[in-house]
């Protein structure tokens, strides 16, 4: 039995580890043309540096969108935010909460913003809860060793 979900044949399903490589790949080539020579594993390592984090927070809201089902992350998380969160309030909030994490908030950053604004924190806690950040992290010094190793083949 397969650990991947029934998804709509228009659904991509993609690993993250090779769309990491793809990207550490492209930047690898950018940044050896501007440099004028091969950079090897230092700009793979760069962009693991640089851009790993934002890239599988990317990944992971496209999976929890149910736009692209990626195998690392949790089968039934897929579509998450559709099936989770039908209340047009709570879609808004999840909407701005969403995009806080996009640019890097964590759950503590999210409380103070929504304390701030004087939210109903009671909504709050109920989106952060489902949505379970922590629970949900890849582990990233995995990613660079994969993406190394993948990388070096080419």
């Amino acid at each position: 039995m397969s650990a991947v979900p029934a998804v709509e044949a228009e659904v991509e399903c993609s690993s993250v580890v090779e769309e990491a490589r793809k990207e550490a790949l492209r930047h690898k080539w950018i940044e050896s043309q501007k440099a004028g020579r091969d950079l090897g594993q230092e700009a793979i390592r760069q962009w693991y540096a640089r851009y790993s984090w934002p890239f599988l927070r990317h990944c992971w809201f496209l999976h929890l969108q149910g736009i692209r089902f990626y195998t690392e992350f949790q089968a039934r998380d897929f579509g998450l935010f559709d099936r989770e969160f039908r209340d047009p309030r709570d879609r808004e909030l999840l909407r701005e909460i969403v995009e806080r994490i996009h640019r890097g908030a964590e759950n503590l950053d999210i409380i103070v913003w929504a304390t701030q604004a004087n939210l109903e924190m009671r909504r709050i806690h109920v989106i952060l809860e489902r949505l379970d950040i922590n629970a949900r992290r890849l582990r990233l010094d995995n990613l660079l060793e994969m993406v190394q190793n993948e990388s070096a083949d080419v």
